[in-house]
Order: structure tokens, then sequence, then C-alpha cells
């Protein structure tokens, strides 16, 4: 009797290598959306640490003072504070990404600081005009330096901006982006030149211009000072900032568009009209505002061109102009408060221009290529109806009269298929 004996389980084993000497090991991925609990107390942490390094130096350790010094000495001190808490958690590309966001957010809370400021100054030192309905609708031409403020507005200066700007926008837009697209599409032997001098263009002052208009306007051609003069001088000021900016913005029609539909069989004018000015519409309609925003707030060349007024003038072409800028230049010297509280008043009126004619800019310009207003889709859908009405007659009776447009069509297809060559059948000599 032959006894078996039994072999053992064999176990399969897990052999594990040490890692090879120099072997990096897999680094753990840095997170980069959303905010943990250590991205929101480092910055508290550090503004704390910096404030009270600040009170301590400017109040109790060193003889500093200043208000400009002590915030410099906060902020310094926050930023090494929070790239050495940010140090101790993460690696170098890590603290320095930290420390620069916290570098463009506090940029950008500065200038909107700034930008708050500016407004909010404005709008609290002209509080005592700006509730008066009289301030609005009436002129100074019956009212002194020493009148209350419910005698005497600035109708006057806001129909006299009104009127400039509209001069000046009249001469700039088309000029501006016809020249733009000279500069883009055109390409002649002068567009480096023209570039240049408009580059040049833009840092010019605006005294300058009003020196320019008023020698070439009243000293030489003996114009009187006027709302056009004012117009032109200010158009002056724009014409450079529109065709910069419409530079810009054209350059970014991607340049297949242009190239389909010159392959298409489109000419120059057609392309410009019909795909590049709609593709930049929107940058065009910032390279408006922008011109505007130059244009709107100029004082010297009004000074030298429009002359001034205390009565309504509707009349650009007759007698002198006022602006908003040069009412508040000009009420902002009298000492008297009543005065001084009309000009902040009409620097909040000139803010809130600025704002609608930004407001209707973007409604104008807003829309992206394609996109079709109410009325343009209402008669892409009439016709579009009218097409299939006409398909439908031709298919429901090919042999019918035709009549209107589809008359029209079938007999400019039947001269272009008289005047094509005849085609040679198989079997036949071409």
């Amino acid at each position: 009797m032959t006894v078996l004996s039994e072999k053992p389980a064999v176990t399969a084993a897990t052999t594990v290598l040490p890692p090879r000497p120099g072997e990096a090991e897999a680094e753990e991925p840095r997170r980069l959306g959303g905010a943990g609990r250590a991205e929101l107390l480092n910055p508290l942490g550090a503004m704390a640490a910096g404030l009270c390094t600040a009170v301590l130096l400017f109040g109790r350790l060193a003889p500093l003072s200043g208000p400009l010094g002590f915030a410099v000495v906060a902020y310094l001190v926050f930023l090494t504070v929070y790239a050495l808490l940010v140090w101790l958690e993460d690696d170098g590309p890590a603290v320095r990404d930290r420390v620069m966001t916290a570098v463009l957010w506090s940029a950008a809370m500065v200038l909107f600081g700034a930008l708050a400021f500016v407004v909010g100054f404005t709008l609290w030192r002209g509080r005592e005009a700006l509730p008066h309905r009289n301030f609005f609708t009436q002129d100074m031409q019956d009212a002194g330096p020493l009148d209350p403020i419910t005698v005497g507005g600035i109708a006057h200066a806001m129909l006299g901006s009104l009127v400039m700007i509209a001069i000046a926008l009249a001469v700039t837009v088309p000029l501006g982006i016809g020249c733009a697209v000279y500069l883009n599409q055109v390409r002649g032997r002068f567009a480096r030149f023209v570039r240049t001098v408009v580059e040049a263009m833009t840092a010019l002052p605006s005294i300058v211009a009003g020196l320019f208009v008023y020698a070439t306007w009243i000293l030489i051609l003996h114009f009187p000072k006027s709302g056009l003069a004012a117009g032109l001088a200010i158009s002056v000021m724009m014409l450079p900032i529109i065709i910069r900016a419409a530079d810009v913005v054209l350059r970014l029609v991607p340049g297949n568009l242009t190239e389909a539909a010159e392959a298409l069989g489109a000419p120059r004018r057609r392309t410009v009209w019909h795909v590049v000015l709609p593709t930049a519409r929107s940058g065009l309609a910032t390279a408006v505002i922008l011109g505007t925003a130059r244009g709107i707030g100029e004082t010297s060349p009004v000074l030298l061109t429009a002359g001034f007024t205390a009565a309504v003038n509707g009349d650009p072409s007759h007698g002198p102009m006022v602006s908003l800028p040069l009412a508040v230049f000009t009420f902002v010297k009298s000492p008297e408060p009543a005065m001084i509280a009309r000009g902040f008043g009409a620097a909040a009126v000139l803010m809130a221009l600025v704002l609608v004619l930004f407001t209707i800019a973007r409604v104008i310009g807003g829309r992206g290529p394609g996109q079709l207003t109410r009325r343009q889709t209402r008669r892409a859908e009439r016709a579009s109806r009218r097409d299939a009405a006409r398909f439908d007659q031709l298919h429901a009776s090919p042999s019918a009269p035709l009549t209107g447009r589809t008359a029209r069509d079938s007999t400019a297809s039947a001269a272009s298929a008289a005047d094509a060559p005849a085609t040679p059948q198989p079997g036949e000599n071409a």
C-alpha cells in the first residue's frame, strides 16, 4: 500500500521592491480651482499680521507717521506673511501663484475703490443741486453767483455737450472706421505712414487741437466762435482714438472669413460690409465709446473755439456755446458754495451722460455676428415663407405659368442655359 505524501500548498507572495535611488515619487496634483479652508484663512491671518505690525511700528516701536507709509508697510508685511503661510503647505510655484493672485486682487480693489471714491465724492458734493428740477430745465442767464440753487441750471450746457459730441461723432465715426478698414483690408502703400501718424496723434495735447482749429477756422477763415468749431476741435481728439481702437479690433477678425467670402466671388467692398464689419460690430462700438469718452470731457478746445454763454443756444453755427466740462470749470472757480454745488452737480450729470451713451452704444453694437433683431427675424421669416410657396407652386404644377419673382428667376435660368455652350452627346464629335 503506497501512501502519497501531500504537497504543501503554494501561496502567491507579493514582492515589493524599494524605490530606485534618484527615482522621483509621483507628486500629488495641485488643485487649481475652488477655495479650501487654507485659501480662506491664510489671507485673513496675513492681513491681521500686516495690520498689527504696522500699528506697532507706527504707534509704539518706531517714530513713523503718515497714512501712506502705514498702508505700504502693512501691505508689504501682508505679502510676506501670506507667502510664508502658503510655503508651509505648498511648493514654490504655488507660492508664486498665490502671491501674484493677491497682488492682482489688491490692484483691482485699489482701482475700484478709487473709481467709487471719485463717483461718490462727486455725487456727495453735488447733492444740493441735483434734487432741484430747475437745475436741469433752466440756464444761467437770469442767475448770478449770489443766487440760491433754486434759480438757474445747466440746460444750456447739456444741450451744448450733446450738439458738440453729435458733430464730433458725425465726423469721426465714418472717418475713423474707414481709415481702420484701409489699414487692415486695403493696405495701400501709405498704410504704414498713416498708422505712424495715428499713433503719434493719440498723444496730442488737447490744447494743441484747440489751437489748430482756432487758427484755421477763426483766424484764417474768419468764422466766429461756435459749437461747430468746438465739435471740429473735439473730433481732432477723438479721431486717433477711434482709428487705433478700430484697427486693433479689425485685426482680430479671422482671415478665413474674408478668404471664404472672396472665394465665393464677393468683391472687396461687399466682403468688408457684410463680413468684416458685422463680425467686429461689438469691438467697433467699444472703439466709438472710447473716443466719445475722450471727447466729451474736453475743456480747453471748447474754451478756445466755442466761447462762453449763459443762455441756451441750439444753433451750432452761430453764437457761442458752452459744454458741461466748461460749465464745471467755470462754476468751481467761484468762491460761492452755491456755484461750487452747481459745478459738482454738472459733473455728476456729465458722468450720467457718458453712462447713457455707453449703454446706447452697447445696445446698438452688442449683438454678435449672425444675431438678428426682431425686425430682421420677421423679415427673414417672410422671405422664407415666400420661397416655400414658390417651391410648392413649382412642384404642384410644373407646366403652370410662373408670375412675379418666380418668372424672373426662370427667365434668367433659361437665358443662362441658352448662352451656355452645347454639350456633345455620346458618340458625337466634340
